[in-house]
């Protein structure tokens, strides 16, 4: 009876503050739960790369978004926009990154160890998924990240804890497996996407040819000389800004126009061996903007009150992509007439093909697609002012998407395929400025008339060490500007720079910022594991006030047992 009243006056004592300790426990429970999946960084705050974003006579491209704050899935693990997809670039299918951008809230793409080691079919594959990134509009925020080991198991570590197709095994054994699978939190701290003040530089100079007495006063008339333009474009792109190396396209073709500079003000310093022709270097941004600031120089020229340097221009030779292969094409709007400078200089280029080994020569005719958003070559911005030009590239088509792929880089090209193109041209160029025949080349081009291939290697190197996209390279206080202008400083006496800015009200091109953004990747446990251990927790309150209502019967009943107990081991006495 004793044992009834002190349980009773137990009960009546706990009961009244049973729902302020279920509260206070719950509030701990939730407080343990918090502190046990606090986010922890695991990972060394690294920049992000962000897909290019950018508009194009007013239609947009690329990527819209920049910031995240959301939970990582795998590949196969993802299935709402609460999801960032963490997957390895060479991973994703087409389909998949289609699936991806409709319904997930974010894409992190880790790019491979070795890019230059991946298979002929991967490399295919990765061109092909580069298009379809940079084909259309993108609502989410896609980034790519360079390889790291933590990365790498950070995806192996998603891959094996969430698969939502898996369906071998049981609900109850892939609900423990969520729970207990370790999970990300993918945060990209970008700031607000802002528009970029684009500010795009040309380059410009002149070698003039020998002088030509027609003035009544014996003096120099420079207006009775036929020009040749030689332009190459210093910009790239790729599928992000940050990744836009550019090696054959077109750091190859900007090399060329160098050396070409080197040689010929050789040539042309010496008034025995000054050609009857001058020589205009043109090096011009933009190219990926509809070759936007070639556009603005050409209507500088053209519509000036002023005298132009190209306005009676023999033809217009513009460099693009040459040390892909072993093959000079050139790419015309319009075949050129027999007998025209074109024709002319086109016979020179087989003529000196034909003192190499197993160099391809030809000529691509395709016509002016004005529908097009972006012009096809850069000759066809001086063909549409009825200037006669063509490109020469060692692609066969404009269409070729290794010109705008990340596998476009210093790795990928032949140094020895570039020189040998090089002396093609310069051989053919020779060859039409002193109309001489394939046999008087070699003893042109002697000494330090050679084209230098360590010359052109070591501009290769420099200009892909560092990405090339519009809103970087084009800027006047762009290194890679500055080192241009100093290098065709020293050979064009008169190099002059023309600065364009879109106009702010109706321009034709907007770069926009971040490029990339520092991205932090937190430890936390999935929210089912939240749920389970708070469940947990509640069924141990359960049994705990369960015992203090019900202490009077359990003690009874423990009493009980232990008297019986006692009782049979004194009859076993």
């Amino acid at each position: 009876m004793c044992m009834e009243e002190a349980a009773e006056a137990m009960r009546g004592m706990v009961a009244p503050l049973l729902p302020l300790l279920l509260a206070l426990t719950l509030a701990a429970a939730a407080t343990a739960t918090t502190t046990a999946t606090t986010t922890t960084t695991t990972t060394p705050q690294i920049a992000a790369l962000r897909l290019h974003q950018h508009d194009l006579h007013a239609v947009t491209h690329g990527c819209r978004s920049a910031s995240v704050n959301l939970e990582a899935r795998s590949l196969t693990g993802w299935s709402t926009s609460r999801h960032c997809v963490l997957a390895r670039l060479q991973e994703i299918t087409i389909d998949q990154f289609l699936d991806i951008r409709a319904k997930a809230g974010a894409l992190l793409a880790l790019l491979p160890r070795d890019i230059d080691s991946l298979s002929l079919a991967e490399k295919e594959h990765l061109v092909l998924l580069e298009n379809a990134m940079s084909a259309q509009d993108i609502s989410i925020p896609v980034y790519f990240v360079p390889w790291s080991s933590h990365m790498n198991s950070v995806i192996n570590d998603l891959s094996v804890g969430f698969k939502t197709d898996d369906k071998s095994n049981s609900a109850v054994d892939a609900l423990i497996n969520l729970a207990l699978a370790n999970g990300y939190q993918i945060v990209v701290g970008a700031p607000g996407i802002q528009k970029q003040e684009s500010k795009v530089v040309t380059l410009h100079g002149q070698l003039a040819g020998q002088e030509i007495v027609g003035k009544s006063d014996g003096s120099r008339d420079d207006s009775k000389l036929p020009t040749v333009a030689i332009v190459a474009h210093y910009d790239a792109a790729a599928v992000a800004p940050e990744l836009a190396f550019g090696a054959d396209s077109n750091a190859s073709g900007v090399s060329v126009l160098l050396e070409l500079a080197r040689i010929f003000s050789q040539l042309y310093s010496s008034q025995s061996t000054r050609g009857p022709v001058n020589l205009v270097f043109l090096l011009t941004g933009g190219a990926h903007m509809n070759y936007y600031s070639t556009k603005k120089w050409i209507e500088d020229q053209l519509d000036s009150v002023e005298g132009s340097i190209i306005q009676d221009a023999s033809f217009v030779l513009c460099l693009d992509s040459l040390a892909s292969d072993a093959s000079v094409i050139m790419h015309v709007s319009k075949p050129p007439k027999e007998g025209s400078p074109t024709n002319l200089f086109y016979n020179q280029l087989k003529q000196a093909a034909a003192l190499q080994t197993s160099v391809h020569v030809d000529g691509i005719h395709k016509k002016i697609n004005l529908a097009d958003e972006n012009l096809a070559w850069e000759h066809e911005r001086f063909s549409i002012r009825r200037l006669p030009a063509f490109t020469l590239s060692a692609l066969k088509s404009h269409k070729s998407l290794s010109r705008t792929s990340i596998l476009d880089n210093f790795n990928s090209i032949n140094i020895k395929t570039l020189a040998v193109n090089t002396q093609i041209i310069a051989d053919a160029l020779a060859g039409y400025l002193y109309n001489i025949s394939a046999s008087d080349y070699n003893a042109m081009f002697s000494g330090s008339l050679k084209v230098d291939k360590s010359s052109l290697e070591s501009w290769m190197q420099y200009m892909t060490s560092q990405p090339r996209a519009t809103q970087f390279a084009s800027q006047a206080s762009s290194p890679l500007v500055v080192a241009l202008s100093d290098a065709l400083g020293r050979y064009l006496p008169d190099l002059a720079s023309s600065v364009y800015i879109p106009d702010k009200r109706d321009p034709e091109f907007v770069t926009y910022t971040p490029t990339s953004a520092p991205l932090n990747i937190y430890n936390v446990k999935p929210a089912v594991f939240d749920l389970i251990l708070t469940v947990v927790i509640t069924m141990y309150l359960g049994v705990v006030y369960l015992f203090i209502l019900k202490f009077s019967i359990i003690y009874s009943q423990v009493c009980k047992m232990s008297l019986n107990n006692a009782v049979k081991s004194f009859k076993s006495q």
